[in-house]
């Protein structure tokens, strides 16, 4: 899989008449290995998936496994193993097929399923990934062609006679998929990120290593400008919820990465920026599954006692540049630590986790045209049930629901500056000035507000702001008014010079 000229995913598969054994890579998310079970009719009713950190050696135990058992219309899902086995259950469709994430083989089955009938067809599916269930239609474009539209995305793919997928695409995502023989499977490989600094850079680029909490080790990169003689004030970026790397990379437009476009402006302007990747992830060690936001918040301490111990750096400028769930994390490390200077909070609740969640589902349901209107009600039931179930076994999410950032933000004494786009669909545009008020209420008087007409929770341009679209985004740029407030307000707190603007990347 493909994405606008960047090897995405690689997924190898071997189906038998009866099963189906898949082995698929995501690039900087990790291993995905499962089996399936497959019926006569082509469906799943079981499904057994381990995951594996990207970082991971091949010796390596999954960090998590999955049964999942159709049973009539409901989906048992055994978490774990031993005494540390969850149990949950969903509700589903008779005869849905199950869909692990990004599993074009799992797909196949839907086109297999279309070629046999010789006809369109309406089907359920079920979302392994997030316990949903939706439609998805099967369409044939002739002896050759095939449309699917599910979950939100829809696929023009070419298949043979009985329905095996030969290559297609998402035109939504810029995916481009291909089925290649064994020989050419064999040398493919996920290319590894480029954290260089760009040839015209004021800056170097240098990868780091650094200690982190309880024997770990934190991997990333930190830009140093050039011909600076004293020591430089520093910004540590902090990524936001699921595991991602330094740059914050998310899939989207030919690749999204925030912090790659901070460091640069930021860098360009006389202050070195650390951006890490997280726990299980790149450079970085650790196990995510068993850690919380304050497990996080760790490993930034960690990163800003290495920087006291680099003499590039001054040790009174440090600052802490947090996005989504890292503006939760900064002023964790902020409210008792005096060695932070400045705040940068970009798309931060003030509220606990469970309200940003029932916010988002709600959004969610009301916004799924394939969730009719008299529906929704029972729809926002099973989605809560869901979220108490999964909570049960995710120390980070029982952690998020119930943590209240707004009480920690009352103990941070350092200025802030609060960013938030107008159409924030994620964490509301209202919980900016609600995160300020916080603030304020602990007696800090430097806080600045802004909120930015038409960007979304990633401050790209987005009137709409719906998460299910974001696929269909054009830009992977961070506004450059959001980047220009955020070197302006820093270059003021770290009173640093410079006038560079910010540039695309």
């Amino acid at each position: 899989m493909v994405q606008r000229g960047d090897t995405a995913a690689i997924e190898r598969f071997v189906r038998t008449p009866d099963s189906i054994s898949v082995d698929l890579t995501i690039k900087m998310q990790g291993r995905f290995v499962y089996v399936a079970h497959t019926l006569p009719d082509l469906s799943i009713d079981r499904v057994v998936i381990q995951y594996f950190m990207a970082n991971a050696p091949a010796s390596a135990p999954p960090a998590w496994t999955s049964l999942l058992t159709l049973q009539g219309d409901d989906i048992i899902a055994e978490i774990g193993g031993g005494a540390q086995k969850q149990i949950q259950r969903w509700k589903t469709a008779v005869g849905a097929v199950m869909l692990p994430a990004l599993s074009v083989t799992a797909v196949e089955q839907l086109t297999m399923k279309q070629r046999r009938a010789s006809e369109a067809m309406n089907l359920a599916v079920f979302a392994t990934s997030g316990g949903i269930t939706a439609m998805a239609s099967v369409t044939p474009l002739g002896n050759d062609s095939i449309i699917v539209a599910a979950l939100g995305t829809e696929s023009r793919l070419s298949v043979d006679r009985v329905g095996h997928i030969l290559g297609g695409s998402t035109p939504t995502s810029g995916m481009t998929i291909s089925r290649v023989a064994e020989e050419v499977a064999s040398k493919l490989a996920l290319a590894r990120p480029d954290y260089s600094a760009p040839p015209d850079a004021t800056y170097v680029a240098e990868e780091v290593k650094l200690p982190g909490p309880a024997g770990t080790t934190l991997g990333g990169t930190m830009t140093l400008p050039r011909g600076v003689s004293s020591p430089v004030p520093v910004v540590v970026t902090i990524t936001g919820s699921g595991q991602q790397d330094r740059d914050e990379f998310i899939p989207i437009a030919g690749g999204f990465r925030p912090f790659r476009q901070v460091a640069d402006v930021l860098s360009n302007r006389g202050i070195a920026v650390l951006r890490l990747d997280d726990r299980g992830i790149g450079s970085s060690n650790g196990n995510p599954m068993t850690s919380t936001s304050a497990d996080f918040a760790d490993d930034i301490r960690a990163a800003v006692t290495y920087l006291q111990s680099r003499r590039e750096i001054d040790p009174s400028r440090i600052a802490l540049v947090g996005h989504s769930e890292g503006a939760i994390i900064a002023p964790m490390v902020a409210a008792n630590d005096k060695r932070i200077k400045a705040l940068v909070l970009l798309a931060g609740p003030a509220d606990n986790g469970r309200k940003i969640i029932e916010y988002q589902q709600r959004y969610s349901i009301d916004h799924d045209a394939a969730i009719a209107a008299d529906t929704r009600r029972a729809t926002y039931r099973m989605a809560a049930a869901t979220l108490d179930s999964a909570a049960a076994m995710n120390p980070w999410l029982k952690f998020f629901l119930s943590y209240a950032p707004d009480s920690t933000a009352r103990k941070v004494k350092v200025p802030v500056l609060i960013l938030q786009g107008a159409a924030d669909r994620q964490v509301p545009a209202e919980q900016a000035e609600k995160l300020g008020a916080a603030i304020r209420a602990g007696g800090n008087r430097d806080v600045t507000v802004r909120v930015f007409p038409g960007l979304n929770h990633l401050f790209i341009a987005d009137a709409e702001g719906n998460p299910a679209n974001y696929s269909r985004l054009t830009s992977n740029q961070v506004d450059e008014a959001v980047l220009g407030a955020i070197a302006d307000w820093l270059g003021e707190k770290l009173r640093t010079e410079g006038s560079k603007s910010p540039r695309s990347m």
